[in-house]
């Protein structure tokens, strides 16, 4: 398998199906794509990748992009280590939660792009936008994490990694989170999975 990812391993979404990957234990090679200088629509990336967008998993003569895609597709092709969980309300939820994050809380992330992780933290204060989406993220989070519970449905998902990202936007640059979010959210992060992504040599901004 080959994944095409961005050449700054800063995209949300990569890092999503690189660590689906990783926790499938499935060998898979990586390449990356310019999205700068615009490679993610030259002719060769753009037919195997549809929507000219990374990631991009390509498995034999297929080949998907949309990481959330990606991610159902590996858990049922190859159902040995599952990263969805086994009950189907659960994860219709777990899907839920993937679909939200990708379709809303904007202003987190536009004023919290992830170079704040990967890069460096902005001085920037957050808007009244941000601070409505902040409290909506927490109250939710908030609401979906058991009382003393390590994940979201008992054993870890690729929602939790997911969700832990969105939170790491804020604690990375320190903006306040709930204490028992915020340890949450670092539990998630210190995963050997997450770790590999995180510890890609990027190249400057």
């Amino acid at each position: 398998m080959k994944l095409y990812v961005d050449s700054l391993y800063t995209s949300p979404y990569a890092m999503s199906a690189f660590v689906a990957l990783r926790e499938k234990s499935l060998p898979f090679d990586m390449t990356t794509v310019d999205l700068e200088a615009g490679r993610n629509h030259e002719p060769g990336f753009a037919k195997a990748s549809l929507t000219h967008r990374v990631p991009t998993l390509v498995d034999g003569e297929f080949t998907l992009s949309e990481s959330s895609a990606i991610a159902e597709y590996l858990d049922e092709a190859y159902p040995q280590t599952r990263i969805y969980p086994a009950d189907q309300r659960q994860r219709a939820r777990a899907r839920q939660i993937q679909a939200w994050l990708r379709s809303d809380l904007m202003p987190i992330r536009n004023e919290r792009p992830t170079d704040v992780i990967f890069f460096s933290p902005t001085d920037t204060v957050l808007t009244d936008a941000a601070h409505k989406a902040v409290r909506l993220l927490i109250e939710a989070t908030e609401e979906l994490l058991p009382r003393g519970g390590e994940h979201l449905f008992g054993r870890w998902s690729i929602a939790d990694t997911d969700l832990a990202l969105m939170l790491y936007r804020l604690i990375a640059n320190g903006d306040k989170v709930p204490a028992r979010i915020e340890e949450y959210a670092r539990a998630q992060w210190a995963r050997p999975s997450v770790q590999q992504w995180v510890g890609q040599r990027r190249p400057g901004p």
